[in-house]
């Protein structure tokens, strides 16, 4: 070995003791998962919701979840895998069943998981509950957190200044962000970060290539890796519905780069992208994800009735419609909101009995009959009733919601504190260094940027910090493109013996807030909980 490469060499042997440390911690965690009753995996109706969906596909060949969250407890009192984050419609086969509201290309792929172990092992999760999800988290998460880990560990050999930079930014790629917690429930997040992470060590690794080629190294580029690339960019968007603002940025960062990639990223990105739009008509029947399904139809028809009708002049004006003439029975429930929803039985072509909805409300002065189009809203539903409690009742001020969402409770930086020095890397970043990396930097401050301001644009009901989780988790998918801009501020950083002392407390800080999450991600952060101890929290994080 050449005696400069000796350095890199234990920088190496460094970042693969740190990475085995951090699959070892998780993988203990994951071997011990449970819930607070003990008798399944399964940490909260968020994951719970996933695992529906993963178990009624193997066992039951269907998305829809009706027979998993029907299942009771030894004493009959508790149903282990109910959830609130169902939705309800009518399936394909006209009848009215429950569904996970989460995207599905991901819980499709976890499914062809589960099948190949099912079908090899015999085991069934409905009847081993426990040890089978934990078993497919050892197989699939263990995998996918190494994904991230690994492609980290190249970007900051790749673009870190000195010796410190470097180890300190792989520490903090294992153990000062939220991925860890998240690492041991079945949950989207670590897998959008795994793919944001694939997709920019390709792209500065391409890019350094390609830097090399005009001092007279040549680099002849393949199409295997744009096409993974676009692959991995939108799969990010599979998981996070936000990273597609990242997904155009990225066309728009390889196409600049090197034009002859624009068809291999397409075709990855495209592959995907059928595929979230192929899963989703395959479960719902619709190409939009249940998240859109959260308003009135189109409208149908106008129904005679008077402004205050009473259920049996209901009764007679559906009789009648033109819509409704054929049912052989109509079903009204009224709505918290106002109206009714419609559930009108009929038969096909065939004789089957299948089953509609609608709704009736308001519309002017007089009454109409639209698609059903809230699939959100079904008898005892947790977000249309008064079941909310806490933080999932919505932050009325979205000015309060910023701030805790970036210095509160919730916080970005109050609970990672590393991420204090991503803002000035990214206006360093922007500002210094090859064309390319300006250009990157650039585009995750853009990034960055739109989709909080998304977040908090929301309405209501939506600004809830992602509910009760250790950290304010929409904003997770980042991690990877702010590591990445923080590495040179660590290298500037390392240059004075404060500035170590300086980066190590910011790291540590941010292990701590780590080390409280790892008995499960579906919990309060620490601040929040602290802060509720000491009597701190207002009404409306308590309502």
């Amino acid at each position: 070995m050449r005696k400069h490469e000796i350095p890199r060499q234990h920088r190496r042997n460094t970042y693969a003791i740190m990475i085995v440390a951090t699959l070892a911690i998780v993988a203990g965690r994951i071997a011990v998962v449970s819930s607070k009753e003990g008798d399944t995996a399964f940490l909260s109706a968020n994951d719970r919701s996933r695992w529906c969906t993963v178990a009624s596909l193997v066992e039951e060949h269907t998305f829809a979840i009706d027979g998993p969250i029907s299942i009771r407890s030894e004493d009959g009192k508790r149903r282990p895998w109910n959830t609130i984050d169902k939705v309800r419609h009518v399936g394909s086969d006209g009848q009215l069943h429950y569904y996970s509201s989460k995207p599905t290309l991901l819980v499709t792929m976890v499914a062809g998981v589960y099948g190949v172990v099912h079908h090899t092992t015999g085991l069934t999760m409905t009847e081993q509950p426990i040890y089978v999800p934990r078993l497919l988290l050892m197989l699939i998460n263990l995998p996918v957190l190494a994904v991230f880990l690994v492609t980290m560990a190249l970007i900051v050999e790749l673009i870190g200044a000195s010796d410190y930079a470097r180890r300190m930014g792989v520490a903090a790629a294992c153990f000062g962000t939220m991925m860890v917690p998240f690492a041991i429930s079945l949950n989207n997040h670590l897998f959008a970060a795994a793919a944001t992470s694939l997709t920019l060590w390709l792209y500065l690794r391409a890019a350094d290539k390609m830097s090399d080629s005009f001092s007279g190294i040549t680099y002849h580029p393949k199409l295997a890796p744009w096409v993974v690339a676009g692959a991995s960019a939108a799969f990010a968007v599979a998981c996070e519905l936000p990273a597609l603002s990242m997904l155009a940025l990225w066309a728009v960062l390889f196409g600049w780069m090197n034009p002859r990639s624009i068809p291999g990223f397409a075709l990855g990105a495209s592959v995907v992208l059928i595929g979230i739009f192929a899963t989703n008509m395959w479960a719902h029947g619709s190409l939009r994800t249940p998240y859109a399904h959260r308003s009135a139809g189109e409208q149908i028809e106008v129904i005679e009735l008077p402004s205050t009708p009473s259920i049996n002049q209901i009764d007679v004006s559906l009789s009648h419609s033109e819509t409704l003439r054929t049912a052989t029975q109509i079903d009204l429930r009224e709505l918290n909101e106002g109206g009714y929803e419609v559930i009108a039985e009929q038969k096909d072509m065939k004789g089957n009995s299948v089953q509609t909805q609608y709704k009736l409300a308001r519309s002017g002065s007089g009454w109409s009959l639209f698609v059903w189009d809230d699939w959100y809203d079904y008898p005892g539903s947790y977000w249309r009733t008064d079941k909310r409690r806490g933080v999932d009742l919505g932050e009325p001020s979205r000015i309060a919601y910023l701030f805790h969402a970036t210095l509160g409770y919730y916080g970005i930086f109050s609970i990672t504190p590393l991420w204090f020095l991503v803002p000035v890397g990214m206006v360093a970043g922007c500002r210094h260094g090859p064309g390319y990396m300006r250009r990157l930097s650039a585009a995750i401050a853009l990034a960055s940027v739109v989709c909080l301001l998304f977040y908090v644009a929301r309405p209501e009901i939506d600004r809830n910090y992602g509910g009760v989780s250790v950290c304010f988790r929409w904003m997770l998918w980042f991690a990877p493109l702010w590591l990445y801009s923080l590495v040179p501020e660590l290298s500037s950083l390392s240059e004075k013996i404060q500035g170590r002392y300086f980066t190590l407390v910011l790291l540590a800080a941010s292990a701590f807030s780590v080390s409280t999450s790892l008995s499960s991600p579906w919990q309060s952060p620490w601040i929040y909980r602290f802060a509720s101890f000491l009597g701190w929290l207002g009404d409306e994080m308590t309502r």
